[in-house]
């Protein structure tokens, strides 16, 4: 491999970190936004919706269309409307002029997530890729924790130094392209070649492991909140340490999943995320809370991994998937959509019944999961 070639696929890496820390970092400048725009900080806070929405909807395409134009070319063009867009937020007058731009980051990043993944698979030997796809999680686990803390810290002086450094990142990113994509693909796959009923059961295992498992942070904190009365920054500080486990383990989950294989993976994650999901819901005292959760950063790593292992590396030659970069921008657009819709469906649940807001969760990882897992082996994704 040559020296660009590693130098791009750091940037791989790179641009795992980029993506969700572009989407969590205005959590913790909630309050600076809306003085500066002149809104409560609660309507601030549709920055963060502003952002995943169009990420999430159009990743439903994104591979597909990636394929048709070039895999570096798209992710190269997707960096450049990245840097466009962040340095739109940097000098936006009103708030809808920011929302508009946040969207516009939401919908470069679409088309980074899918291709950098399959170009990831390009290159490191089959029996490696979880270990790579490990190392892929923990950093976007490190963004989501720092996210907010780097984005706290760059409004002590202006908000607007945090998307200065993004474009910053992407302009650097860009320059840098991706391995083993300058060939143009031979054929253009047709968007239904992604939207296959065993793709779309792999979508719902990612949407019901991301959704149940990490994204139950804001069910974690009101627990946090109502029972143990803990302040804003100790609840934060509880709740990291689930991406904090996820980054220190990833390495060796996913080096297991190389060994046991991605369903196996996925099954073992899932078994140990119903444990933590009732732990965090039934332990009487923070700190075991605290444990307990840092478990979830584990079984999350072991869901993850496992769901875009299945999806990238084919057993068979004959039967390999015909569009895995599309087969993969579905898949994780499917997983962002559980993660929304899982403070939608489960906060009302908790507030009638608290233990009810953590048993359903449990009761969906626990039967939802093997259910909508494929039998097939995991490279057979035609059907």
């Amino acid at each position: 491999m040559s020296t660009r070639e590693r130098l791009a696929r750091g940037g791989i890496y790179a641009g795992a970190f980029l993506g969700p820390f572009g989407g969590g970092v205005t959590v913790a400048m909630l309050p600076e936004l809306g003085a500066t725009f002149g809104v409560s900080a609660g309507t601030a806070a549709v920055s963060v919706t502003a952002y995943l929405l169009p990420f999430a909807a159009i990743m439903l395409v994104s591979g597909t269309l990636g394929e048709r134009w070039g895999r570096r070319r798209t992710v190269v063009c997707a960096y450049l409307v990245y840097i466009v867009a962040s340095l739109a937020c940097v000098v936006a007058s009103a708030l809808p002029l920011f929302l508009a731009a946040r969207a516009l980051q939401g919908a470069a990043n679409a088309f980074t997530t899918p291709l950098l993944l399959v170009a990831l698979a390009g290159t490191v030997a089959p029996q490696r890729l979880g270990r790579a796809l490990g190392w892929y999680g923990s950093l976007q686990s490190a963004a989501q924790t720092s996210a907010p803390l780097l984005g706290g810290l760059a409004a002590e002086l202006d908000w607007r130094w945090a998307f200065v450094a993004v474009a910053a990142v992407a302009a650097g990113l860009a320059a840098v392209g991706i391995p083993n994509a300058a060939t143009p693909p031979t054929a253009r796959p047709a968007l239904r070649t992604a939207w296959r009923p065993t793709v779309l059961r792999i979508g719902l295992v990612a949407a019901i492991g991301w959704g149940c498992l990490s994204g139950l942070n804001f069910l974690v904190a009101l627990r946090l909140e109502e029972e143990f009365t803990l302040t804003s920054g100790a609840r934060g500080l509880v709740l990291t340490g689930l991406g904090v486990a996820g980054l220190l383990t990833a390495r060796l989950l996913g080096g297991g999943v190389d060994r046991i294989g991605a369903r196996r993976g996925i099954l073992i994650g899932t078994g140990l995320g119903v444990l933590v999901v009732l732990g965090v819901g039934l332990a009487p005292t923070v700190w075991m809370v605290g444990v307990i959760w840092m478990l979830g950063g584990v079984a999350t790593q072991l869901v993850l991994v496992g769901v875009n292992a299945l999806v990238l590396r084919p057993d068979d030659p004959e039967s390999a998937d015909p569009n895995p970069t599309g087969s993969m921008s579905v898949v994780q657009a499917v997983r962002f959509g559980g993660s929304a819709l899982s403070p939608v469906a489960i906060t009302p649940i908790y507030h009638a019944d608290p233990l009810a807001g953590f048993l359903l969760p449990a009761a969906l990882l626990a039967v939802v999961v093997p259910a909508a897992l494929p039998r097939s082996r995991p490279g057979s994704l035609r059907g």
